[in-house]
This record gives C-alpha cells, sequence and structure tokens, in this order.
C-alpha cells in the first residue's frame, strides 16, 4: 500500500469518527498540499488555540473533499477534519467553537476561496466574510452559518 492510499485511507477514518471524549482536547487532522504557506499557518493558529493538530501533506485533496461531501463552489484552500466534521478552507476559529459546542445536524463548514483578512490570510478581526453550514444531503443548499466580522 503506498503512502497516498494509507494517508486517503486515514483521512476517511477521521472524517467519520465519533467525537471526542468530552474534556479532551478535539483532535483535527489538516489536509493540506505541501507548497502552501496559509494552510500552514491556519494549521498552527488552531493548534495555538489548543486543538491537538495532525497535518497531512498530499499533492492533490480532491478525493478527500469527495469523501467528506464538499460541494464544488464550497472548496477552500485545505480541508480539516474534526469531531465527525469537515473544515473547508479557511475557518475561523469562533466558527469552529460554536460548531463543536452548538452540534448541528451538518457535515461540515466552508470559507469557500481565500478570504483576505481570515485565519491564515492575515488573520484581520474586521475581515468580512461568510462560513457556511454544508449539509450532510448533497441536495439540500449550505446556508450561513457565521458571518467573520460582524460578530
Amino acid at each position: 500500500m503506498n503512502t497516498y492510499s494509507r494517508s486517503l485511507f486515514a483521512a476517511i477514518a477521521v472524517l467519520v469518527a465519533s467525537p471526542a471524549a468530552a474534556g479532551a482536547a478535539a483532535e483535527m487532522t489538516v489536509y493540506k498540499t505541501p507548497w502552501c504557506g496559509c494552510c500552514h499557518t491556519w494549521a498552527e493558529a488552531v493548534e495555538k488555540a489548543g486543538y491537538q493538530v495532525s497535518k497531512v501533506d498530499l499533492e492533490d485533496l480532491s478525493s478527500i473533499r469527495k469523501q467528506a461531501g464538499v460541494p464544488a463552489e464550497m472548496k477552500g484552500c485545505h480541508i480539516a477534519a474534526v469531531d465527525g466534521y469537515f473544515l473547508e478552507g479557511h475557518v475561523p476559529l469562533e466558527a469552529v467553537e460554536k460548531l463543536l459546542s452548538e452540534r448541528p445536524d451538518v457535515a461540515g463548514l466552508a470559507a469557500p476561496g481565500m478570504p483576505q483578512g481570515s485565519l491564515g490570510m492575515g488573520d484581520d478581526p474586521s475581515a468580512s466574510y461568510e462560513v457556511y453550514a454544508v449539509p450532510r444531503q448533497a441536495s439540500e443548499a449550505p446556508q450561513v452559518f457565521y458571518r467573520a466580522g460582524s460578530e
């Protein structure tokens, strides 16, 4: 089994994993391309916030995104898995905390594109962009879950 296959199987396992034990720091796996500096910066910020972060460098993230159910229009820079959810792109820590405390019945969150000022892209607290909740059903449209820069 090659490294890519092992990484893909590990990604699938993390994406469908059950929530972590209460009180323990949430474990997060960040899948990114090896040449992307903003992904590395985002992962470091998440780690500094107290998450246990594992980083997996892959040349192509499309199979991870497909397995997670990330719609093409929600594609961001990298994808992470935490507590049974995916985080696509530069999702701010506040949105991650809201997701994990409210535990909505969604597949994950997405900050499409590479919003200027987002975590990893300058980390400007006044940056304004939307983070979407992506439903588990592909037939349902993503809905705004969090508005960065307005809360």
